[in-house]
């Protein structure tokens, strides 16, 4: 994580990584969508689904991406692990999701410190972004910097949405990531684009960390990388296999 990363974390609760997919990986990947997904939901305009690691190695291998190891191991730690994913789907019009996460009041799977110099997170989210998301087109939303804050949002921010002064609409290109905590105060801006809205969502636990009873299972019909295998192991700390080689944790050291 580069010292501007590393601030901008802290300082927002999120950053946008840009161009980590290339032309030819997005075509393939909506090819793949066009083909598999449900669409959204004729009454909201939206949809969240899961499933789709089962379509092709090529989701499978966005689970340890070269580009955001390095990336949530300073955020949460080695041995952190796949805790759920789901796609979100929208089209013009697409129903929005209120703000919530908060710093205040706390809440123990959702949290972020910062002690003896470095930084601890609770549930952090890896979005990937296949279509253009942004202020002009909607999507992902949030008030900066709420992962730190020590009093409750304001109902009439909440109720204002992205009305309100201080919520955002990072702007994020198809091929960009969103990491963010789950300690933000975040929600989902209307979307108002002509194109579809297409996200990837990947949340991640650490080591010791189950936000669900339900522990997500390997999907089928996909070959798993011994790493990959690590990311689907249930809970705990205790002896838990690190994720990187020698090589890559002299790469990815806090």
């Amino acid at each position: 994580m580069t010292e501007k990363e590393k601030y901008l974390f802290d300082l927002r609760g999120y950053i946008v990584v840009e161009d980590v997919l290339s032309k030819d990986e997005l075509e393939m990947l909506n090819g793949l969508i066009d083909k598999n997904h449900p669409g959204v939901k004729e009454d909201t305009n939206k949809r969240h689904a899961g499933g789709f690691l089962s379509w092709d190695q090529a989701f499978v291998d966005l689970i340890d991406h070269a580009r955001i190891m390095p990336l949530l191991k300073f955020i949460l730690g080695d041995g952190f692990r796949m805790d759920h994913y789901y796609a979100i789907y929208m089209e013009k019009g697409g129903t929005v999701n209120g703000l919530h996460g908060s710093n205040t009041p706390y809440d123990p799977p959702e949290y972020y410190h910062y002690r003896e110099g470095r930084m601890y997170n609770g549930l952090t989210v890896v979005a990937w972004n296949l279509s253009d998301a942004g202020p002009e087109h909607g999507g992902f939303c949030c008030v900066a910097g709420s992962h730190k804050a020590n009093y409750r949002l304001p109902k009439e921010f909440r109720e204002a949405h992205t009305d309100a002064e201080c919520v955002v609409v990072p702007k994020a290109k198809a091929g960009s990531l969103v990491i963010f905590t789950e300690a933000l105060t975040h929600g989902t801006a209307a979307w108002t684009a002509d194109h579809e809205r297409r996200s990837l969502l990947f949340k991640y636990s650490p080591a010791q960390q189950s936000w669900s009873p339900k522990h997500i299972q390997p999907p089928e019909g996909v070959t798993l990388t011994p790493r990959q295998e690590l990311l689907f192991e249930p809970p705990y700390f205790s002896s838990r296999k690190s994720l990187f080689s020698d090589e890559d944790a002299s790469k990815a050291d806090y």
